[in-house]
């Protein structure tokens, strides 16, 4: 029997030896790859940005930022709280076209990526998803006095008041103020009509203005037959 058993625990080491893959432990599978940030699971978490997430979600735009950054686009984000869309005047979120609206999401949504410690260095005015930003389309500059972080639409003066998110592509920081573009307000001053060009004086006009040279050999010979006239009178009168 114990021939036998011995027998046995040979074969089984025979065979787990030329088996081993059978009893290996698998490989644990590869993390999937982290996608970009979800901007409306981020403000939704922070729970004081309903109303800017329903703007979001109404004019695409989440899908537009989230298309940004999966691109690998960095980008900042003004987020103005529930509260600051409360201080608007009266419908005037309403009074906004469906575009104005895109826009105005557009203009929160600035092309380069801000730590706290880079709006010392800003280069006004920034660009912004909004597009023009010179003149009186949406112009957007950023001060810094101290601690405070003042932004600046030519309507509203705005503060950072916290940075909501931030990470090496996103960053989110909230303000206490919807950014109002100026472009939507204020219509830029009609463009001064040219000048009309200044006339030239044609070479006839220049002659006119000059003394001719025959008139004085006009007068001389008019002299000339006067006095001759005279002197001839006078010595028939003589004679």
């Amino acid at each position: 029997m114990s021939k036998q058993l011995f027998i046995f625990s040979q074969l089984l080491l025979l065979f787990f030896y030329h088996s081993p893959t059978i009893f290996a432990q698998s490989p644990a599978p590869a993390p999937a790859p982290l996608g970009p940030p979800n901007v409306v699971g981020i403000l939704k978490k922070a729970g004081h940005f309903n109303t800017l997430v329903r703007l979001m979600k109404r004019t695409k735009m989440d899908a537009r930022i989230f298309s940004l950054l999966n691109d690998s686009n960095p980008l900042t984000i003004f987020a103005p709280t529930d509260e600051a869309f409360a201080r608007l005047k009266s419908k005037t979120l309403k009074s906004f076209t469906y575009q104005q609206r895109i826009q105005l999401i557009q203009f929160h949504v600035i092309n380069f990526l801000f730590s706290p410690l880079d709006f010392d260095t800003v280069t006004n005015p920034l660009s912004t998803q909004a597009g023009d930003n010179s003149g009186y389309k949406f112009p957007l500059n950023v001060t810094v006095d101290g601690d405070q972080v003042t932004i600046r639409t030519g309507i509203v003066n705005a503060s950072v008041n916290g940075t909501v998110y931030s990470d090496s592509q996103l960053a989110v920081y909230q303000v206490d103020k919807v950014l109002l573009p100026l472009g939507f307000f204020v219509s830029p001053p009609p463009v001064p009509a040219p000048l009309p060009p200044k006339e030239e004086a044609s070479p006839s006009d220049e002659d006119d203005d000059k003394p001719s040279g025959a008139m004085p050999v006009i007068y001389n010979g008019l002299g000339a037959k006067s006095f001759v006239c005279s002197v001839i009178i006078a010595f028939s009168l003589c004679v």
